[in-house]
């Protein structure tokens, strides 16, 4: 697959970060497999996720085609950008195509990254998590890698002002040891994959450089202020009513 706009992105996101004095906690960059094909399954905690979730990728030299909704490629101007870089467009009402392509990408050798959380977490937690990651996985013949991401909260995500710009920002990626799946019990190995991510958040929260302590950033049971998984299910449900009445409104 040619890449013409990926690499010099790669390159002057990597400067922009140098000029914002972001810093990098990164581990087990090494499970990502130099050729061949994977699923890479990630937490989701803000919008600009994948932008970063990528550069797990980069000690491998390899590049992430992610999965991501529709309304990213339908924009005048991520659109176009979204499509060069081989993402993969996901229609809700219509998932089935997103996954077939998702699956040949993997299977063709190239890396697929996934949200299988599908929503941002507004409790800073790992959800419970779609199957079709184990699925893409086991029907692409490929190694399923859980990662995790920490700090990308700060930037820019639901119900709080967002800080793009800000300085100093630390951003941890921590990748997993590759879960190899059968498709024969997708659900026990979801389970697994929630239970691997879990670990890997854990060990970013305790790991990062400024304590979660009455931070709004930070998971209720860690004492940060975020709601709890409890709390945020209710707030996702009164999201989800208030989208499908303006829907039905219009």
């Amino acid at each position: 697959m040619r890449d013409v706009t990926y690499p010099p992105i790669i390159v002057t996101a990597k400067t922009l970060f140098k000029v914002l004095g972001m810093r990098f906690q990164t581990s087990g960059t090494e499970h990502v497999p130099r050729e061949g094909g994977a699923i890479l399954a990630a937490n989701h905690i803000g919008y600009v996720d994948f932008v970063f979730d990528g550069l797990a990728a980069h000690p491998s030299k390899r590049l992430v085609r992610f999965m991501a909704k529709k309304e990213a490629f339908d924009h005048k101007v991520s659109g176009p950008i979204m499509r060069s870089l081989h993402h993969v467009s996901v229609d809700r009402e219509n998932g089935e195509a997103s996954y077939r392509e998702a699956v040949e990408l993997a299977r063709s050798g190239e890396i697929v990254g996934i949200f299988p959380e599908a929503t941002i977490s507004r409790s800073f937690e790992i959800k419970e998590l779609k199957t079709g990651a184990v699925r893409m996985a086991a029907e692409a013949g490929v190694p399923l890698i859980p990662m995790v991401t920490w700090g990308t909260q700060l930037l820019k995500t639901k119900g709080h002002p967002s800080d793009i710009w800000g300085r100093g920002k630390t951003i941890a990626l921590h990748v997993g040891a590759p879960l190899d799946v059968t498709g024969e019990d997708p659900v026990a190995d979801t389970q697994r994959l929630r239970e691997a991510m879990s670990a890997l958040l854990d060990k970013a929260i305790t790991e990062y450089p400024v304590a979660p302590e009455g931070q709004w950033w930070a998971p209720a049971r860690y004492g940060g202020l975020a709601p709890t998984p409890e709390e945020a299910a209710r707030l996702d449900e009164e999201e989800r009513a208030a989208r499908a009445a303006r829907k039905s409104a219009s």
